[in-house]
């Protein structure tokens, strides 16, 4: 009996051993994520008018109404105040949409002006990113704006669960200026490799010179639509526009008319799909 015993302890602690030598072997092998599958992200262009309607109200629960319910991934917003006027009752616009709408922001000052009374906010105004995905890097470039009002290209890298896509948005000027600041946002977005995602409001109809030339290069997510964004009230012309690169495909493009007196501008929305190509933890959504 007592060497039957001593056989089963035997036993044991062998099986022990081996079980344990397992779970090492996965601690020290972690496991690997599936690659190749594909992500949906949903891209939205809106000028949001500093949060101004079409009925003379300043309501920013209106912009985010109509984000939230777009379920847009990364937004570009142009025309956004940060403390720089009675008419957004100085609010940091950009700030308070991404707290509402729990996501990560990024803005850009286009104007930068002293603020009425000392020690106050600087007084901005310019555009901005918001993204359910981390915002890694970002800069505000100035386009030529010929001594009228300063334009830019805010340019984002985004991590989407491994994926990194440059994300850009823009608000164009005057005719005089639109085909010059064109030019320039080919020449800053052609140093980039990968994905790139340009939004914005181009004041320019499909058949201008200035898309034209942006189409030589991008791909206008829109094209063959008949769509209208402006005025919001009641569209007539397309001036707001989502562009890709050559490896990416916008899908189910379509103009957001969910709440048109939210502002002058009807947003844009699509969907691209992007393929893991590093493990699906790396940068995964808030």
């Amino acid at each position: 009996m007592l060497y039957r015993g001593f056989l089963l302890a035997l036993c044991a602690i062998f099986l022990l051993s081996l079980d344990s030598a397992q779970v090492s072997l996965a601690e020290v092998r972690p496991p690997v994520f599936p690659r190749g599958k594909e992500t949906l992200v949903r891209v939205m262009s809106f000028n949001i008018h500093h949060g101004e309607g079409t009925d003379g109200v300043l309501d920013l629960d209106r912009i985010a109404n109509v984000i939230s319910s777009s379920e847009a991934d990364i937004v570009g917003l142009q025309e956004v105040d940060k403390h720089f006027r009675q008419r957004s009752n100085f609010e940091d616009q950009a700030k308070w949409l991404a707290e509402k709408l729990d996501m990560h922001y990024v803005f850009a000052a286009n104007l930068d002006q002293d603020p009425y009374n000392p020690g106050e906010p600087r007084r901005q105004y310019g555009t901005a990113v918001l993204s359910k995905y981390p915002i890694l890097e970002s800069h505000n470039y100035f386009l030529s704006s010929f001594g009228q009002e300063q334009r830019g290209l805010l340019e984002t890298l985004i991590n989407v669960k491994g994926n990194r896509i440059h994300f850009y948005t823009t608000h164009l000027g005057t005719v005089e200026q639109r085909q010059t600041q064109v030019e320039e946002i080919l020449e800053i977005t052609g140093k980039r490799d990968g994905i790139k995602i340009i939004t914005g409001d181009f004041n320019s109809v499909p058949t201008s010179l200035p898309i034209r030339t942006m189409t030589s290069v991008y791909k206008d997510g829109f094209a063959g639509t008949n769509v209208y964004t402006a005025p919001s009230n009641k569209p007539t012309s397309r001036i707001d526009y989502i562009f890709t690169s050559a490896d990416v495909n916008l899908t189910d493009p379509r103009v957001v008319t969910v709440n048109p007196a939210a502002s002058d501008h009807l947003p844009v929305i699509g969907t691209i799909v992007l393929k893991r190509e590093t493990p699906f933890d790396n940068g995964a959504a808030r």
